[in-house]
């Protein structure tokens, strides 16, 4: 399948917000990962919030959609899944990312479920620390932007040219 090609690959399992969807596009545009988006969705891929958000780059974005998480793994049996939590005891600073892999992050409200998490090794669920208990969660696309340079960085991708 093409995603095998990608240098990284962001999975959003059932986002919420559109503007969010939309910045991430974006990000994903900017960097060259394939955008994988896991239904349901809690908005239509026409809504303007979206599209607004991902601005004219949309026609860039390596966008793949599939029915369920499930599905999405069984095409690419062989691939290596991070998966993000608040849960996870690994920071994403200690993961050593490879070309290809996946990167998964849940829904706004909720995360991802625990029986996405408990079905994978706890050294591949990472986290970002969050330094004040009061905030729950960072926004997703700041979650993507965070872990997906981190990524690009050990894998040597820097300087990209302007």
């Amino acid at each position: 399948m093409e995603a095998a090609s990608a240098i990284l690959n962001i999975v959003l399992v059932e986002p919420e917000i559109p503007p969010n969807t939309g910045n991430i596009g974006r990000l994903c545009a900017a960097t060259g990962a394939h955008l994988h988006l896991v239904e349901p969705l809690g908005f239509s891929l026409e809504d303007k919030h979206m599209k607004r958000a991902g601005l004219d780059y949309w026609p860039h974005v390596k966008l793949h959609r599939w029915d369920s998480f499930i599905q999405l793994q069984r095409a690419y049996p062989e691939a290596r899944w991070w998966l993000t939590s608040k849960k996870a005891a690994l920071p994403y600073t200690h993961a050593t990312f490879k070309e290809g892999d996946f990167l998964v992050f849940g829904k706004e409200s909720a995360g991802l479920p625990d029986s996405i998490l408990k079905a994978h090794a706890p050294d591949m669920c990472i986290r970002i620390p969050v330094f004040n208990p009061a905030v729950r969660s960072l926004n997703l696309g700041n979650a993507v932007g965070i872990i997906l340079y981190e990524a690009l960085r050990q894998l040597g991708i820097e300087g990209a040219e302007s």
